[in-house]
Parts: C-alpha cells; sequence; structure tokens
C-alpha cells in the first residue's frame, strides 16, 4: 500500500503569489465540491482495518501485457483483493504472471474459462481495443464486475451493447480512465466551480512523447511466433483473417483493425478528465487534422494529430472551445498539460500540480486619444475619468499553486473506488454511459481525420448527426 497515511495522502501543498508556503490543508476543505450525496464524492475508500471474509473480493486479468500487469500489481496493493487468473493468448505473458503473481493462479489462452469460473468476482479487462466490447459484455452476462481499460469501445455502435450489457446485468463496471479518481482533478473541479477564472471560454490540451516506446514501438520478445501466440484467438471475429504478424501482435496499437491511435489511447484520456471537472457531456462538432511525420514503420495511424471541439452550453459551463494534440515526435522532450481558460484566469494543471493565474478583465476600457485635437482630448478624459473613477479595490493572490503528496498514484484510488462499488452496491463514476461520452469524440476523431471531413454528434443522445 502507499507510503503515506489515511491523511497526508490527499493533502495539498499551496502556494501563493506572494511566495510563502501554506500549511497543508485537510481533503475535507481541499476537495469539497459543494455536490453532497453525489457518485463524484472524492473521500477515496481506503480502509486501513481488516478486510471481512466476506468483503475480500478475488480477481482475474484478461489481457496481460502493459497496462493488464500493472493494472494487477495496483489491484493487488490493495485491502482484500486476491488474483486467482490470468488469460493472454501469448504464452511468454502467462510464464511472466505466474512469475510475478505465484504459481497457484490459473493461467490459459482461453478467456472463457475465466469468465465461467463462479469463484471470481471481477476481470480487469485489458486487451486490445477491438476485444473489449466482446469479452466485456460476455463478463457481464456471466455475473462479473468489469474494469475495463480505456477506450471502452473501438467502434461507436459497440457502446450502445455495452451500456445495455451493463444495465441488465446491474453489475459494477468501471473504465479505467483513472483521471476520474484523482484528487489532482477533483481539486481543478473544485476551483472550476468556486469561479476561479470567471466564465470559461477556451480549453487546450496536450499529450506529446518523444520516444520509441512512447510511440508505440513495444519490444517483441525473442520467442515470439505461431505457436507462442494464438493468432486466431487474436483475431476473433472482430478484426480481418491474416497471416500471423509479430508487429500487429505486439505492437497492435499501431494498427486501426485492433487499436485506435493516438485519439483513443490519449485523447480519450483528456475527454475523461475534462468531462469529470465541467460535469461535461461532450462536444457537438470535431474536426481533426493530422500525418504520420515521423515513425513510418508500417503503422496506419498518424503520430501527429490535432483535434478542435464545439463545446455547447450546458447547466454546469458556457460554451467553449476545445484543442487536444499529441505529437510523437516532439523534440523539445514531450510533455502533457490542461489549460482552463476563462474571463479572469486561467487552471493549468501538469502532472500531479495544479496552478491558477488571475487576471481579471480592468472594467475602465483604457483610451487611444493623441490623434484627437487638445480640445478634444481634454472633453474625451473628463467624460471618461467620470464613467471610470478610480477606486481601490480588494486584491486577490494573482497565483496559486497546489501539488499533490509525493507518490501520490490516482490509479490506485481508481481501483479503490472500483472495488468499494462492488463492495458497498455503489455507483461508479466513470460506467459504460460515461465510457462511451468519452469514447464517442476520441473515435470520432479518426473518423473526421481519415474522411477529412466534419463530424457532428450529439453527446446527450450519443451519436452521430447526419448532416444534409
Amino acid at each position: 500500500m502507499s507510503k503515506f497515511n489515511e491523511k497526508n495522502r490527499r493533502d495539498f501543498i499551496k502556494k501563493v503569489g506572494s511566495g510563502m508556503l501554506l500549511a497543508a490543508s485537510p481533503v475535507h476543505s481541499l476537495l469539497a465540491n459543494g455536490n453532497t450525496g453525489s457518485s463524484s464524492s472524492h473521500e477515496i475508500p481506503w480502509n486501513t482495518g481488516k478486510i471481512s471474509a466476506n468483503d475480500n473480493i478475488q480477481i482475474a486479468c484478461i489481457g496481460t501485457g502493459i497496462m493488464g500487469m500493472g493494472d494487477t500489481r495496483t489491484a493487488l496493493k490493495l485491502p482484500g483483493i486476491k488474483l486467482m487468473a490470468v488469460a493472454d493468448v501469448y504464452d511468454g505473458h502467462l510464464v511472466r504472471a505466474k512469475e510475478l503473481f505465484g504459481n497457484d493462479i490459473q493461467t490459459t489462452r482461453d478467456y472463457s474459462e475465466i469468465i465461467n469460473r463462479k469463484d471470481i468476482d471481477a476481470i480487469i479487462l485489458a486487451t486490445p481495443d477491438h476485444l473489449h466490447s466482446q469479452i466485456g459484455i460476455e463478463a457481464l452476462k456471466a455475473g462479473k464486475a468489469v474494469y475495463c481499460e480505456k477506450p471502452m469501445v473501438h467502434k461507436i455502435e459497440q457502446g450502445y451493447d455495452m451500456i445495455k450489457a451493463q444495465s441488465e446485468s446491474k453489475k459494477v463496471f468501471q473504465v479505467g480512465s483513472q483521471r476520474v479518481s484523482s484528487i489532482v482533478y477533483s481539486k481543478v473541479k473544485e476551483l472550476y466551480k468556486a469561479g476561479a477564472i470567471g466564465e470559461l471560454n477556451f480549453v487546450e490540451v496536450y499529450y506529446d512523447r518523444h520516444s520509441a516506446q512512447g510511440a508505440w514501438q513495444y519490444s517483441l520478445p525473442p520467442d515470439a511466433s505461431a505457436e507462442t501466440v494464438d493468432w486466431n484467438r487474436f483475431l476473433s471475429n472482430k478484426a480481418p483473417k491474416m497471416a500471423y504478424d509479430p508487429l500487429r501482435f505486439f505492437r497492435w496499437r499501431n494498427y486501426q483493425d485492433y487499436g485506435t491511435g493516438v485519439a483513443g489511447d490519449l485523447f480519450v484520456h483528456l475527454f475523461s478528465g475534462m468531462h469529470y471537472i465541467l460535469d461535461s457531456k461532450g462536444p457537438t462538432r470535431i474536426m481533426t487534422s493530422g500525418g504520420l511525420r515521423y515513425w513510418k514503420d508500417g503503422r496506419d495511424v498518424p503520430d501527429v494529430m490535432v483535434g478542435i471541439y464545439d463545446y455547447p452550453k450546458t447547466a454546469s459551463h458556457p460554451a467553449f472551445n476545445l484543442t487536444l494534440r499529441v505529437n510523437f515526435a516532439d523534440g523539445s522532450g514531450g510533455g502533457s498539460g490542461f489549460r482552463f481558460v476563462g474571463t479572469d484566469g486561467q487552471i493549468t494543471l501538469s502532472g500531479n500540480t495544479v496552478t491558477v493565474k488571475k487576471k481579471k478583465m480592468a472594467k475602465a476600457p483604457g483610451y487611444t486619444i493623441d490623434t484627437f485635437p487638445k480640445a478634444l482630448q481634454d472633453k474625451f478624459l473628463a467624460e471618461y475619468r467620470t464613467k471610470y473613477p478610480a477606486i481601490p479595490e480588494m486584491s486577490e493572490p494573482d497565483f496559486e499553486e497546489y501539488k499533490a503528496p509525493e507518490g501520490y498514484d490516482d490509479r490506485l484510488d481508481h481501483f479503490a473506488n472500483f472495488f468499494d462499488a462492488m463492495r458497498n452496491n455503489k455507483p461508479v463514476l466513470e460506467d459504460a454511459v460515461f465510457g462511451l461520452r468519452a469514447a464517442g469524440p476520441a473515435l470520432l476523431s479518426n473518423k473526421s481525420y481519415f474522411e477529412s471531413t466534419v463530424v457532428n454528434w450529439n453527446p446527450e443522445e450519443m451519436k452521430i448527426v447526419k448532416t444534409v
């Protein structure tokens, strides 16, 4: 478990414009969102006491690649969680799972063996994107809770089936975009709702990388072959039939048949976090551009993508514009950040640090009268000073900064919320409906790019709007 205790793990260190550090404030005052009773509460359910036998949760992981292994390690840090089995179609991943988690776990190429086990309560679904809906729906129908990696689905239409399966099964289903459980994003939400930046008008987000691994050129194991990989099971009936190709298997994110490109892998995180902060359901218009600029390794998805999105006025936010960017050959070294811009300031989110800069629009517009005749200048100034008298005003700090504690892990909180929902029959924030509202505009970013078109979207009904 985390190295900090239940109180200080969710404290922030606050810095104001004078440069003075303020004492860390407790979570109840820093993270209060003024929305009592809502499922968006961020009082994370960390149980420091013993978990009763009735509250133990037995899990399995389907898809033990990079994300699956990482998710499983994180889940097992929480009390009362036991790993029973893993499924993967590459034998090496199964061997590695036993090395990491013990020889007593079941390993199998056939995920249905896991879904059919009565003693497994929940699965972590971390397969390539094209298998999410197939396995997720089967697991829900079998009575399992599902933690599904993002994006929730590979195709828009699969999202409706996932929503239906969750609703009918009444089982907990949570998408794995962990930022919606982050205390950092909760802090941004609190600041936004408190009016820290005035009226929002623009959001800018980027997620750039500058490495081969960051661009999905994952290492190929020396034993990779048609014998060690169950290629047909990987393809299932969701991808075109073709001969075994190790690049397509181990670097599946690079191909539209199995992955969703930078939009489905990274844009979807940004949509999830922003929708949580603003209580937004999504954009109405989607436009993207980009290209394959550097990583010309056979992939059929771009390595640079820029998106522009129109968000309508709703009860929770005014109309605003959003830009998203991913660059996989960013010579500055990469990085990521959020910028929420309003009439009175901006909130910047970078890593686990939140910064607020305030600059209110002056009430007096100023003047440009030097070219007026002297008499008209005097007349103008007299009227101007009457209309805009100099009145001293109390000033607030023009700079504030909040830092989460060192070592904070939002994925741990996300799993804590998932298991708490299972134990206490509670709703999760990032359910299948939330998941489609984040995945929808991400997948439509690809549609806009590949079809060179503007896509109209109804975020309430989660449907493409056809134009005449």
